[in-house]
């Protein structure tokens, strides 16, 4: 399914993300017989906050309408923020904002998405991407990784694996190409975000995927 909208609800009380999710849990089965799997709303908490994702705006306003209206019946004070994904920017921005239309709009957000990748990797103390490189058995890897190191190029090797992180996803596409010249014949190059970057993107605590709000 898509996910490109989401809506992040506060509740300021985790006594009151909690009351919340039972209700949706209890909403959930009225609905779920009717509703296919494609129109289903992930939902995700994080302490007094819950992360609604879904495939379209409409799904998403509906979510937020859905539970103002549960939050009234209880008095609760709840803030909301709805936010797209951006894919050139590749984060979450405000849903009215236009997308670039120009390839220099377009390189702009581009040059500025890899300052920000490099400013992450530099504040966490590991790469935001890694180039992994799958060689035929354990040997080729071994003499790889000394290769690479030879040319100043650092890696981590496990067993047939090497790892070789980078600050930006530009860099570790431009690493791969020079890698995959090199590599031992069939070697498999691949880009990835490292597992620590994508984790620390992520909220805690996957709660439920919501039927009902597919239309």
């Amino acid at each position: 399914m898509s996910d490109d909208w989401r809506l992040r609800i506060d509740l300021h009380e985790q006594g009151h993300a909690h009351t919340l999710i039972e209700r949706l849990e209890a909403i959930e089965l009225k609905h779920d017989l009717g509703t296919s799997f494609d129109d289903r709303v992930v939902v995700w908490r994080d302490g007094t906050e819950l992360f609604f994702y879904a495939g379209t705006r409409d799904q998403a306003e509906r979510a937020e309408q859905m539970i103002r209206a549960l939050a009234s019946e209880h008095g609760w004070h709840v803030d909301s923020e709805l936010r797209h994904w951006h894919p050139s920017a590749e984060d979450w921005e405000d849903p009215d904002k236009p997308l670039p239309e120009s390839d220099a709009e377009r390189a702009r957000e581009r040059a500025v998405l890899m300052q920000r990748e490099r400013e992450e990797s530099e504040a966490r103390g590991y790469p935001e991407f890694e180039v992994r490189i799958r060689c035929r058995s354990h040997r080729e890897a071994l003499e790889f990784a000394d290769r690479l190191r030879g040319e100043g190029v650092p890696s981590v090797q496990r067993s047939r694996y090497l790892l070789v992180g980078t600050v930006d996803e530009d860099s570790a596409n431009a690493l791969a190409a020079r890698v995959r010249g090199e590599a031992p014949t069939g070697s498999v190059v691949a880009v990835e975000g490292t597992q620590k970057a994508l984790f620390a993107g992520l909220p805690p605590n996957p709660f439920a995927i919501l039927g009902g709000l597919g239309g």
